[in-house]
């Protein structure tokens, strides 16, 4: 994995016409991680979204080297399609070839669910869908909005595991969670600091 940063420097976010936090740097280099905390509303949604490019700061500036991936409450899987077709689908769009998909499946714990359309999945099935199709975007930086969202115990465990994987090989992940989560070498930014 090529070497990656994500600086924000004096961030601030405008929802309407409400500031939901100010003055807000963010520093992390290839291996680091930062978990994002905060009650609901405060803005960790809209912080994750204007790192990877998607939202507008109100105020300052957002640096990124590598690629950036997000994981949100939508997995962008068809729910039609059974599941290993939806997943085939965006393998061929990020390039990802069948041996690398296969061990993507395997580290997800998805192999016997890929002829169940993707509507009768479970949440936590879900997230490990869209897990499966993270891990095929190589992406540098990872963006988790809620990952732990309807997981169990072993769901938990293994989007840890696998951020901790990431980080290691020199990626940078920042996780936006209302509840603990273990991460490897990380910062904790706790938005009700920032807010105005």
């Amino acid at each position: 994995m090529q070497a990656c940063h994500l600086v924000a420097t004096k961030i601030a976010c405008r929802r309407g016409e409400r500031l939901l936090f100010s003055q807000l740097d963010i520093n992390l280099a290839s291996g680091d991680a930062c978990h994002v905390a905060g009650p609901n509303g405060i803005g960790k949604t809209s912080l994750i979204r204007i790192l990877g490019g998607l939202l507008r700061p109100f105020t300052g500036t957002v640096d990124r080297a590598g690629g950036a991936a997000l994981l949100d409450e939508k997995p962008a899987l068809d729910p039609q399609m059974p599941l290993g077709r939806a997943l085939h689908f965006w393998a061929g769009l990020d390039g990802v070839g069948m041996a690398e998909q296969q061990q993507n499946i395997a580290r997800t714990h998805l192999g016997t669910l890929l002829d169940v359309p993707v509507r009768f999945l479970s949440t936590g099935q879900k997230k490990r869908a869209a897990l499966t199709r993270l891990l095929g975007q190589n992406a540098g930086i990872w963006l988790l909005d809620e990952p732990l969202n309807g997981l169990d115990h072993n769901g938990i465990a293994l989007i840890e595991e696998l951020v901790a994987q990431h980080c290691a090989a020199g990626g940078i992940a920042v996780v936006a969670s209302h509840q603990p989560v273990a991460l490897p070498r990380h910062d904790i930014i706790n938005l009700t600091e920032f807010a105005v």
